[in-house]
């Protein structure tokens, strides 16, 4: 028995958990033992995008897939950050993990949009 929702199976939709905890896994194998370095910083953002990207699509959902990733050190400055998408709440999705170790931030975002079959 096939379960679905909008027009798309259940287990095609975007799962926020699932997602996020993805890429909680990613980040932490990228940067999880160090320090922050400035001159690793672009080696490391390009690998959690790549990372997470690699293990979003393996999910195989007929999904397409966006990631952004922030690192930023500590140092006692502000950081904000804000998204916003215009699509349809019932297919499509976003996650955003918000990681630290206590030399850096790390913050990646996660937008799922829905490929019509």
């Amino acid at each position: 028995c096939e379960v679905r929702f909008a027009g798309f199976e259940l287990s095609f939709l975007f799962n926020a958990e699932e997602a996020s905890d993805m890429v909680k896994e990613c980040i932490e194998g990228v940067i999880g033992r160090v320090d922050y370095n400035h001159n690793q910083v672009n080696q490391w953002t390009a690998g959690i995008v790549e990372q997470s990207l690699t293990q979003l699509v393996k999910l195989g959902k007929p999904l397409k897939y966006i990631v952004n990733c922030a690192v930023m050190q500590k140092s006692g400055a502000g950081l904000h950050t804000a998204n916003s998408c215009f699509w349809d709440t019932t297919t499509d999705g976003s996650c955003t993990v918000r990681w630290e170790n206590r030399t850096m931030y790390c913050i990646v975002s996660v937008f799922a949009v829905a490929i019509a079959l």
